[in-house]
């Protein structure tokens, strides 16, 4: 895919967010990566952690399970590298009523999926009831909330009354119309996100199956899955997309330490890696030269409470604002993290419509008197002692360690690493309320408006709020957001609801990401990248050997 969208949840430790004008690979290549001939089947190699859950589109909460998910499935609508804008990818054209509680797709004619059987309205309509299914079980099923009928398939508690939403209506082979419960100006833009993926019939004989070796529409085919180890996808010849591959297929290598994915691409074993391990971030771009990669993206590092648990349940959030004044972020960013990040000034990235600088004004700056006094004043932190869970595949400790010592020294509040061995472990971890303080949240665009950092991570209901957060003046702002009668206004309703979550405090936000990476010499000039901080795979070119 081309542009900005992504799954929520990101792995990386060392990868700020990025102006919309940014997207794309750093023309400045030397001439050695310039030289030579690209070669249309050459394979690339990246690293890929292993995914959390089967590959079926609406399972996918996480960024390595849809780096695999982008390349196998091609949705109605991506976004320009650079602008943001809407680009129709399997749609003809997504258009809405008159005040955005009707929309009518139309598809693209002649699609196929990889095997052989037509890409249909059906098949959207098909995929997005299934998804929706509460006796499925798909962990992005909330996405679908907005289509009357979600009640219906998925009810807060019981049996689903029915296996299909009511707000979809196939009109043709290749249109249908979605029927929200109220308007959403930004309703396609949300579109782009893996969620609203087609099936094929095939799917639904077998999803599990089908979850191991999925059949997509998209510009590469799956070819195989070797658990922990390796994921092969290849060029798909009939791909009638804007963005066919330029290259002949991808190998997704799993890794399990940061050092040895840095490792093997210094040996060309591999050409690309998800990031620079905090070791090597002084030498990296020595070390690579031109290969080296440093660029903003649209993501943000938080650590969240687990409102759920014992610690924070019905806490005072000044216990909270305190804890995120006794951290230090200048100089953690300066020193540990190498200035590859910058400190986050807002709930929302860079890059984003929405995005205010400063929002968090002094909640974000580092006060160790002021922490006392509010942690103080909001009855203090409920066993005077802290932990923060993280993936330990991933090179989160130093920093973990760095916020640990700050708020230590700064309050006197004991406060300690929690590793989960890998991303997986870790997301399941919280998807099964089992943290018991603090877990690393690294949560990456999916569509380029605040209301993605805002309403999908702390809505109530939202997919991506697996820490017992609610407030309903918080919903109910969002919910006047979405029925804004345009995107403009719909921004600016949810500046107003940040405003509650400065004062709630659901998270403590850290910093905004980076991609500090880097490429092997097979590659033929610059990795392009999109808005989420992945490489356009699809654009890829290898050298000829």
């Amino acid at each position: 895919m081309r542009g900005a969208k992504s799954a929520k949840w990101v792995a990386g430790a060392i990868v700020v967010a990025l102006a919309a004008t940014a997207c794309g690979g750093d023309d400045s290549a030397g001439d050695d990566m310039n030289k030579g001939k690209a070669d249309p089947n050459g394979i690339v190699t990246a690293q890929l952690s292993e995914p959390q859950n089967p590959l079926q589109p609406a399972n996918a909460k996480e960024s390595q399970g849809s780096r695999v998910l982008r390349t196998v499935f091609a949705g109605l609508v991506d976004y320009e590298p650079g602008t943001g804008k809407l680009e129709y990818i399997n749609a003809e054209s997504v258009t809405p009523n008159k005040d955005s509680s009707e929309w009518t797709v139309k598809l693209k004619a002649g699609w196929k999926f990889h095997d052989g059987t037509p890409v249909t309205a059906k098949s959207y309509v098909d995929s997005w009831n299934w998804s929706a299914n509460i006796k499925n079980n798909q962990t992005n099923s909330s996405w679908f909330s907005d289509i009357v009928g979600f009640a219906d398939v998925h009810p807060e508690k019981g049996d689903p009354k029915s296996d299909k939403m009511s707000g979809l209506k196939v009109v043709d082979d290749n249109t249908f119309t979605i029927k929200l419960s109220q308007p959403v100006s930004y309703f396609a833009y949300k579109l782009g996100y893996d969620v609203w993926a087609p099936l094929p019939e095939a799917f639904f004989k077998d999803p599990k199956g089908f979850g191991q070796k999925p059949v997509g529409n998209g510009p590469y085919k799956f070819v195989s899955w070797e658990h922990n180890k390796l994921i092969k996808v290849r060029k798909f010849a009939g791909y009638k997309g804007p963005n066919v591959a330029k290259n002949g297929g991808i190998d997704f290598k799993n890794y399990t330490t940061a050092d040895a994915a840095y490792s093997d691409l210094r040996s060309d074993n591999v050409d690309w890696i998800e990031q620079v391990p905090t070791t090597a971030l002084t030498n990296y771009k020595s070390d690579l030269g031109d290969r080296a990669i440093d660029q903003p993206y649209s993501a943000i590092q938080t650590i969240v409470p687990a409102f759920y648990g014992k610690q924070f349940k019905d806490i005072d959030p000044k216990v909270i604002q305190g804890l995120s004044m006794a951290i230090d972020r200048p100089t953690i960013t300066k020193t540990v993290l190498q200035g590859t990040r910058t400190p986050a000034d807002s709930f929302v990235a860079p890059g984003v419509l929405g995005y205010k600088k400063g929002v968090l004004g002094d909640i974000v700056k580092f006060d160790p008197a002021k922490a006392k006094k509010l942690i103080q004043e909001g009855g203090g932190v409920p066993g005077n002692k802290i932990s923060i869970q993280y993936n330990a595949d991933q090179d989160h400790k130093p920093w973990v360690d760095a916020v640990c010592n700050s708020i230590r020294k700064s309050t006197g509040v004991e406060c300690t690493g929690a590793p989960k061995p890998t991303f997986q472990a870790d997301l399941d971890a919280r998807d099964k309320h089992q943290v018991k303080s603090f877990y690393r949240s690294g949560w990456v665009l999916d569509y380029p408006v605040n209301s993605n950092f805002m309403r999908d991570l702390y809505g109530t209901t939202a997919a991506g709020n697996v820490s017992g957060y609610s407030n309903k003046e918080f919903d109910k702002l969002s919910s006047e957001a979405d029925k804004a009668s345009s995107i403009d206004e719909t921004v600016k309703k949810y500046q107003e609801a940040e405003q509650l979550l400065v004062k709630d405090m659901p998270g403590i936000p850290l910093w905004f990401y980076k991609v500090n990476s880097g490429q092997s010499k097979h590659i033929l000039g610059k990795i392009p990248y999109g808005q989420d901080g992945d490489p356009i795979f699809d654009e890829i070119q290898v050298k000829q050997k």
